[in-house]
C-alpha cells in the first residue's frame, strides 16, 4: 500500500427527506441519514438482522443533486470520507458526531 486513505462506500435506504440548507456563501448543504442492513448468526444458530444508521452530509453540486432526486425510502450508494466534529451544547458539554462527507451519490431506486 502506497497510502492509506479515508474512504467510505455505503449502499442503503434514505431514512427521511434530506434537509437542504442554503448558506450565506451561496453554497448548498444536504444532511440526511441512510440505513444499511446486515446480520450475524448468534450462538444458538439463529440469524439476527441488524440495521445501522449513518449520517451523511453533502456540499455544492452533490447537495443540489440530492435536493432534486433523493427522498425518503430511496436506495442510494454514497462514496465519501468519514469525519468527526465536536461542539458544545447549551449546558456546556462537549458533544461529538461522526458523519460521512459525500463526494458522490449514485441513485439506485427508480
Amino acid at each position: 500500500m502506497n497510502a492509506i486513505r479515508n474512504k467510505v462506500q455505503l449502499i442503503g435506504r434514505v431514512g427521511q427527506d434530506p434537509e437542504i440548507l442554503n448558506l450565506e456563501t451561496g453554497n448548498k448543504l444536504a444532511k440526511f441519514s441512510i440505513a444499511t442492513n446486515g446480520g450475524y448468526t448468534n450462538a444458538k444458530g439463529e440469524k439476527v438482522e441488524t440495521t445501522d444508521w449513518h449520517n451523511i452530509v453533502a456540499w455544492g453540486k452533490t447537495a443540489e443533486i440530492i435536493e432534486q432526486y433523493v427522498n425518503k425510502g430511496k436506495e442510494i450508494a454514497v462514496d465519501g470520507k468519514l469525519t468527526t466534529r465536536s461542539w458544545e451544547d447549551k449546558e456546556g458539554n462537549k458533544r461529538y458526531t461522526t458523519e460521512v462527507v459525500c463526494n458522490e451519490v449514485l441513485l439506485l431506486s427508480k
